[in-house]
């Protein structure tokens, strides 16, 4: 089966201002793609929010709370779409000279890590 992977990330540069570090990445089967986007467009309209926009879980706001909340109890309703996410707590802990890695590296490593 094939799937479609869709990554993000968010404070992952060595020197931003956060300690903290998250990656994540949603995935589904190839198949199921077309359903998902329609069940999402249904989702927008029924809040009032255009087709086209993208969504940011950092610009949620009271007024888009139903919209979030709706993105939210879909995925865990649809046995199709999968998270998985890696925490970072505190970036500065890293021990890349222990490992002979670069931070970009390290970073790579953890999208591609299969456990």
């Amino acid at each position: 089966m094939l799937y479609n992977v869709y990554c993000d990330e968010t404070c992952h540069l060595k020197h931003d201002s956060s300690n903290a570090m998250v990656l994540g990445a949603v995935w589904c089967p190839q198949s199921k793609l077309r359903e998902i986007n329609e069940r999402i467009r249904q989702i927008k309209k029924r809040n009032n929010v255009s087709e086209t926009m993208e969504l940011k879980w950092t610009k949620i706001s009271p007024a888009k709370m139903d919209l979030y909340k709706d993105l939210v109890n879909y995925f865990f309703d649809d046995d199709d779409m999968h998270f998985r996410g890696v925490i970072i707590p505190d970036k500065s802990k890293l021990n890349h000279v222990r490992y002979n890695q670069t931070h970009d590296t390290w970073y790579y490593k953890m999208y591609f890590d299969k456990n």
